[in-house]
């Protein structure tokens, strides 16, 4: 690559059908070089975006492989930035005739599928949750709200249960509190009023206050709300300033789930003399 290497960019809006609302994500596609940028450089890219996520990704022999950076770190799963990486193959870049790619990453392949109606879904692996043995004094102060009904942790996040969605959307935090909270971040959840479930995803240990819908926080929801309301089939909306709404699947094994969403791409453009 020489320093007058160019690449496109695209921002979108991940489960949502309105602009403008869902959560957006930057998207670089690497495919031209087939290459990866230098680690800090792609954290750079991702700083300068100050989204909650940047995503890149690469061709690989099986399909894709893709990365994800906050604008402070490099995370292991993201839904929304996958979501909207999807998009840009099907729709914006590659363009493939079958519905199903498959992209490598550090949470193992992950795949997505193009729906005949225009929804995208994620294929990802269920999380495992345990009721959380040691509950930090930092999650409860920094929550402020109504007492919770019961506190999990999964592989990266602590989940807190909530009586009604009503609780859920009159929570406040103090994220001063919760940066000092040991995961990645933290999922409040209730029962919803129109869908099956709701959601917020707090998370200042990864550079992001509130994200608008967390695509991998569902991983962690789904599995838990499957087992509550006895269906695999569920509905899911995130209570976000922008908002976001899902359909949702535990598969029969229940060792993944279906995450579908919508994208809207709100912009085009092109990154120069990033090597």
């Amino acid at each position: 690559m020489t320093p007058s290497t160019s690449f496109r960019i695209y921002q979108l809006d991940a489960f949502t059908d309105l602009l403008y609302t869902g959560n957006p994500a930057a998207v670089v596609p690497l495919t031209d070089q087939n290459e990866w940028l230098p680690d800090d450089r792609m954290q750079a890219i991702a700083a300068e975006n100050n989204l909650a996520e940047t995503a890149f990704y690469i061709r690989t022999e099986t399909g894709y492989h893709i990365r994800w950076f906050t604008p402070t770190v490099e995370v292991d799963l993201c839904g929304h930035a996958t979501l909207a990486t999807g998009y840009v193959v099907f729709f914006l870049e590659e363009k493939p005739e079958e519905a199903k790619i498959t992209f490598d990453s550090k949470s193992g392949p992950l795949t997505v599928c193009r729906d005949s109606d225009g929804w995208l879904v994620l294929d990802f692996p269920a999380d495992v949750l345990h009721k959380a043995a040691v509950q930090p004094p930092a999650l409860s102060a920094g929550l402020r709200g109504p007492k919770p009904l019961e506190i999990h942790k999964g592989k990266t996040d602590f989940m807190v249960v909530y009586a009604t969605q009503a609780d859920v959307e009159a929570l406040a935090p103090d994220f001063r509190e919760l940066v000092t909270v040991p995961a990645r971040g933290i999922i409040v959840t209730a029962p919803g009023i129109d869908v099956d479930f709701v959601s917020r995803f707090f998370a200042p240990q990864s550079g992001i206050d509130e994200d608008p819908v967390t695509g991998s926080a569902h991983t962690t929801l789904i599995p838990y709300w499957a087992d509550k309301l006895a269906k695999t089939d569920l509905t899911a909306r995130q209570l976000s300033a922008r908002g976001g709404y899902l359909r949702c699947k535990l598969h029969s094994d229940g060792t993944r789930v279906d995450i579908g969403g919508q994208v809207q791409l709100y912009l085009k453009g092109e990154l120069a003399n990033h090597v």
